[in-house]
């Protein structure tokens, strides 16, 4: 059970990489995460955090992965391994639908988008920490896909950068159950203020 306190007014809620091409059935990447997906509940998981964090007035945050583009990555000095899958792959590609937000999670007005992440954080090389310290934010919830990349990654740098993390450990998914374990189970305790459940946030949320 989360003991953590959520400020309104200085809590935001880090969606990362709500797109078609990993929440949608015809996804390029859903498939992969499908199973793991399903056995959470990811889908209504983030149905009922979207709307629990939004009655609550809580700041919600888009934190979207670079939309890939003709020539994306070619002539870089080192991509890493993911940035080759997306180059040969052309995941989240701008102006086709995989590149666009799941009909449910699309922006609203009053949420943030972030500057699209060319990597696995959405704070290197992006104006998110930037755009959270104008908002006086200290507490960050980091849901969305995938486990083991974005989302760690994400929430690491974040806990790097002096907020209070959150992990929420079925409002992700991975494509192998290690990855899930390897997350939250011994990556995500050493940089986590609290890792909860979806039902344990929802009553978090309820008490403050």
């Amino acid at each position: 059970m989360s003991h953590t306190a959520y400020p309104i007014g200085t809590t935001a809620y880090l969606l990362v990489d709500p797109y078609n091409d990993f929440l949608s059935e015809g996804g390029s990447v859903y498939p992969l995460i499908e199973p793991i997906a399903t056995q959470v509940g990811l889908l209504d998981n983030l149905r009922a955090l979207d709307r629990a964090v939004r009655e609550r007035g809580i700041q919600v945050v888009i934190v979207p992965h670079r939309r890939w583009e003709p020539g994306d990555y070619e002539t870089w000095a080192h991509p890493s391994p993911n940035q080759r899958k997306i180059m040969q792959g052309h995941h989240f590609a701008r102006g086709e639908w995989g590149g666009e937000w799941h009909p449910d999670f699309a922006p609203r007005d009053g949420d943030i988008i972030a500057a699209e992440h060319w990597g696995s954080s959405g704070f290197a090389n992006t104006d998110l920490d930037f755009r959270l310290k104008q908002k006086g934010i200290t507490h960050v919830i980091v849901v969305g896909l995938l486990a083991n990349t974005c989302i760690e990654s994400t929430a690491r740098y974040a806990s790097e950068l002096g907020y209070h993390v959150t992990l929420v450990r079925d409002a992700t998914a991975a494509f192998r159950h290690e990855m899930m374990h390897a997350a939250h189970e011994l990556n995500g305790p050493t940089f986590a203020h609290s890792i909860v459940d979806t039902r344990e946030l929802l009553l978090a949320l309820q008490q403050h």
